[in-house]
């Protein structure tokens, strides 16, 4: 087995991809002046957020959430043990650097963090209704900013209101705007994120130091069965599906067109009331992203109405049969109170007691935002940013600056002022500009490269694996541990044949044939029973939990979004395998257990 794994250095780009690094931040990719500290780190691919290559516009999306992430760690709630987490983006793809505080200053650290994080804690509720009014206000500001094309003259109001600036002025600043949006956007992301972990992490590790052989699952049962917004876009599904067949409009969702469907739909009342309830639900639960939210390329149910109206024609099907759509709620709370009761016998003081109760009782305030954050920040507001960003594109493309929409994403973001400049000064002057004659061909380059980019398979992690993993977020977010790097570094050639490990991510045994999916565009080919294997899991994929028996997934720990859905669904579940679309095929027979984190294939 390898004592490291191989150095960012080391790595070529694929054929066709050479220069591959202008497509993004010139800080963002590995380089020779940083090549002692980079070289001599731990770097993982973060399959979970970003399993793609990234096209420039949307990497410069991701550069601001990590720096987010370790700006609220760092300089906002000085979080003792832990910097922020360092990011490279490498042939595409993005690898990740936890950075531990120095040991000489986490001492000094600790009560600052106390009295910060401490006063969110004491004000949750207050802060955090205050939360959804801000993010809510945000997302309508990046709605109503205007892209407009330049027009042939200013309207006369421009001048009889003494306004003194005109469109090329409100262009650029309309751009500057966005970006400060997308800035300030996860700067809220992240305000209560890291505490609603922290939170979390506190009573993990009360519970492992209480009770050294408890299971990771049996905590995470002891905050289940919460409420959160994540899954009311899949509530409101269900209910639609419940009113079709009671309005008797039912028949008329048959496998036709959106375009189609509604047109039947549109011909009387019952049809027409069932279309109000519909955009109602809509805006804004609709604007969510059949992938991780993080790629404009992801398809958003309110603009692709065929994949939402597919998961009502699929619940309609299973009202009429009778089946209960609901979550196991009553369930999950019924196990959730057993576990608790049990574990709390075993203290042996009331004083103990009172603090388990304080800690458990806080991560379960705190917890329903570690999922809600997904809807309000990665989709609903990411769905609105890629459609802002469409309507910049439809203007670069009018003015022959782009043969397509679309290829607005493969600019940088700050090399979008420049191209925005050289449209507003030939505008402005009544003179080409060099853009249309420029970028066509400079575009088509870097879909090339970014096509090439696309094909490579990156390795799970670079450089030096620390000898022990211990930062919890890297454990349970990311689902990284001393067992997996060993995996990894032995390519996974040193486990039982025909097993795989990861994490008992949510409980339960069952066996089925597996059904092998890449991306969201497959959901369609899972059929009822079948066993899910994929690199990963979206939360706008809850719709097929109804049909499939089990989860299994390459990446993500005990709190990654797939993890934590799973058992909000009672659907037994296995993370971080590694390895289970490489080895796993459809059709294969395989019993899966969400209990002890293994997958056995049966044949």
């Amino acid at each position: 087995m390898a004592d490291r794994f191989s150095s960012p250095f080391d790595i070529e780009a694929p054929a066709g991809a050479e220069g591959w690094q202008n497509l993004y931040s010139y800080s963002a990719v590995f380089s020779e002046e940083r090549r002692d500290y980079e070289d001599g780190g731990f770097w993982f691919h973060d399959g979970v957020h970003w399993p793609e290559a990234l096209t420039p516009w949307d990497a410069g999306v991701f550069e601001v959430a990590i720096a987010s992430l370790g700006q609220y760690n760092t300089r906002h709630y000085l979080v003792p043990p832990a910097y922020g987490v360092d990011f490279r983006i490498l042939n595409g793809y993005v690898f990740l650097s936890p950075v531990p505080a120095p040991e000489a200053d986490i001492e000094g650290r600790v009560p600052h963090f106390m009295e910060r994080a401490g006063f969110y804690f004491a004000n949750w509720d207050r802060l955090y209704d205050d939360w959804l009014v801000k993010v809510r206000c945000l997302v309508q500001q990046i709605s109503e900013l205007d892209f407009s094309p330049l027009p042939q003259m200013e309207d006369l109001e421009v001048i009889t209101s003494g306004a003194g600036r005109g469109s090329g002025d409100r262009l650029l600043s309309t751009y500057h705007r966005l970006l400060d949006h997308v800035l300030t956007l996860w700067q809220y992301h992240f305000e209560f994120l890291n505490l609603g972990y922290a939170a979390y992490l506190d009573f993990f590790g009360f519970c492992k130091a209480a009770f050294p052989s408890i299971p990771d699952l049996a905590i995470a049962k002891m905050v289940a069965g919460v409420d959160v917004d994540l899954f009311k876009p899949d509530d409101h599904l269900k209910s639609l599906a419940r009113l079709a067949v009671s309005s008797g409009v039912d028949d008329r969702f048959n496998g036709a067109s959106p375009k189609e469907v509604w047109a039947a739909l549109a011909t009387d009342e019952q049809g027409q009331a069932w279309i109000a309830e519909w955009d109602k639900a809509a805006e804004p639960w609709f604007n969510f992203s059949t992938g991780s939210g993080f790629y404009h390329s992801d398809k958003i149910w309110i603009q692709n109405v065929e994949v939402p109206l597919g998961y009502i024609t699929d619940y309609i099907v299973k009202v009429k049969e009778g089946v209960d759509l609901n979550r196991p709620i009553e369930a999950l709370h019924t196990e959730r109170d057993r576990v608790v009761s049990e574990y709390r016998e075993l203290l042996a003081s009331d004083e103990d007691r009172e603090t388990f109760d304080a800690k458990l009782g806080l991560s379960r305030t705190v917890f329903p935002y570690v999922e809600n954050h997904n809807f309000y920040v990665e989709h609903w507001a990411h769905s609105v940013i890629w459609r802002k960003m469409r309507e910049l594109g439809e203007v670069l493309k009018a003015a022959g600056f782009l043969a397509e929409t679309d290829d607005v994403f493969m600019f940088r973001r700050s090399e979008l002022f420049d191209v925005l400049f050289d449209l507003y000064a030939g505008w402005s002057v009544g003179a080409p500009s060099r853009g249309p004659s420029y970028w066509p061909k400079e575009i088509e380059r870097r879909h090339a490269v970014h096509e090439m980019l696309r094909g490579w398979s990156p390795p799970p992690a670079l450089g030096i694996p620390p000898e022990v993993v211990t930062e919890p977020f890297t454990v349970m977010l990311w689902g990284i541990t001393s067992d997996s790097v060993a995996a990894w570094l032995s390519s996974g050639e040193e486990g039982e044949e025909g097993v795989l490990s990861g994490f008992a991510a949510s409980p339960g045994l069952v066996e089925g044939p597996a059904r092998v999916i890449f991306s969201a565009d497959q959901i369609s080919e899972i059929q009822d029973g079948e066993i899910l294997v994929a690199p990963l899991t979206a939360p706008s994929w809850a719709p097929i939990f109804g049909k499939i028996k089990a989860t299994v997934t390459d990446v993500g720990g005990m709190m990654s979004h797939a993890a934590i859905v799973c058992r909000e669904y009672g659907l037994p579940a296995v993370t971080g395998t590694a390895f289970g679309t490489k080895t796993i095929k459809t059709g294969q027979m395989l019993r899966v257990d969400g209990n002890t984190g293994k997958v056995t294939v049966l044949d």
